[in-house]
C-alpha cells in the first residue's frame, strides 16, 4: 500500500486507499465462467465517488479488466453507492465507503493451453474527506489463477 501525504495549513491527511482482488480463490476451468472480484479498500474519514455520483464535476470510479490470449472478461458489477451530503457539495453525492466489492465474470477457452492466467486491472477514483476532495488516482493489478 502507498501513502500519499498531504498538508493542508496545520493538518495532516493521509490518502491511502488499496486495491486488492482475485479470480475465483484462484483457480478457473477451461470454458467455464469464473468469478473476479477486486476490492477498494477505503480508510475510515474519506469515501470515494461511486460510480455513478450524482455531482456534475464529480469523477466517478470507474473499474476496467482484460485478459491476453482469448481471455474474455464480461462486464463489471459496481455495487450501489450510498447518498451523502458533505460541506463542499450542495447536494447529496453518492460515494462508496470502507470495502468496496466490484465482480467480473472471466472465462478462458476450452482450447486454452497454458497453466495459468492473468487478467489486469485498473481502478480510477476521486477520494474525498468531508471538505474537500483530492486528485483522481489509478490504482492497478494483476490477478493471477491457476487453469485446470
Amino acid at each position: 500500500m502507498v501513502a500519499a501525504l498531504i498538508v493542508f495549513g496545520c493538518c495532516l491527511v493521509v490518502n491511502a486507499q488499496s486495491v486488492s482482488g482475485s479470480i475465483a480463490n484462484g483457480s478457473v476451468t477451461r470454458g467455464t465462467p469464473a468469478r473476479a472480484t477486486v476490492y477498494l479498500n477505503v480508510p475510515a474519514g474519506l469515501h470515494v465517488n461511486s460510480s455513478r455520483p450524482s455531482g456534475e464535476y464529480m469523477i466517478a470510479t470507474r473499474v476496467t479488466a482484460s485478459g491476453g490470449a482469448g481471455v474474455k472478461v464480461g462486464t463489471v458489477k459496481y455495487p450501489r453507492g450510498r447518498d451523502r451530503k458533505f460541506d463542499f457539495s450542495e447536494h447529496a453525492i453518492n460515494v462508496y465507503e470502507g470495502r468496496v466489492a466490484f465482480t467480473f465474470p472471466v472465462t478462458v477457452p476450452a482450447a486454452y493451453t497454458g497453466t495459468s492466467v492473468a487478467v489486469r486491472v485498473s481502478v480510477k477514483f476521486q477520494a474525498c474527506t468531508n471538505e474537500a476532495c483530492y486528485a483522481p488516482k489509478t490504482k492497478t493489478l494483476k490477478l493471477l489463477a491457476r487453469v485446470r
